[in-house]
């Protein structure tokens, strides 16, 4: 979970308020996924994470998609996810499971990270926010 959050208090946080989902192939993790409630129509995915020797094989899409049927099952219309400006593979993933950018949250990063990211070479500044209509 810290890889894709580098913050133990947020993802601390986000344990203590969220559902989380874990992917497991013999006994291993293989990922996870935090949902969190946002309203009574919006649940947002706040972390998701494949460990890395299992990435390039369809399952954050797969984990993306049980968190889609979660959310619809209890009554939600939207998903949300935020990522950061610089995160292009996250970027790219997104969309291709048919989320769109709705907003961008300016300095997010820069209020509530101690440390400067870079990811690709770029300085993790912004929040993208995508949305999906699910319901």
């Amino acid at each position: 979970m810290l890889e894709a959050d580098p913050s133990k208090e947020i993802v601390d946080n986000y344990l203590l308020k969220g559902s989380c989902f874990v992917m497991v192939y013999k006994e291993d993790i293989v990922g996870v996924v935090i949902i969190t409630e946002v309203s009574q129509y919006e649940n947002e995915i706040v972390n998701l994470a494949i460990q890395e020797k299992y990435r390039g094989k369809g399952l954050a899409k797969q984990l993306i998609n049980s968190a889609c049927d979660y959310s619809r099952k209890k009554g939600k219309k939207f998903i949300i996810v935020g990522t950061g400006n610089s995160s292009i593979n996250q970027l790219a993933l997104y969309q291709k499971c048919g989320f769109r950018i709705d907003y961008v949250k300016r300095n997010y990063f820069l209020e509530n990270y101690t440390d400067l990211i870079v990811e690709n070479g770029i300085p993790c500044l912004d929040m993208v926010m995508l949305k999906k209509i699910i319901g």
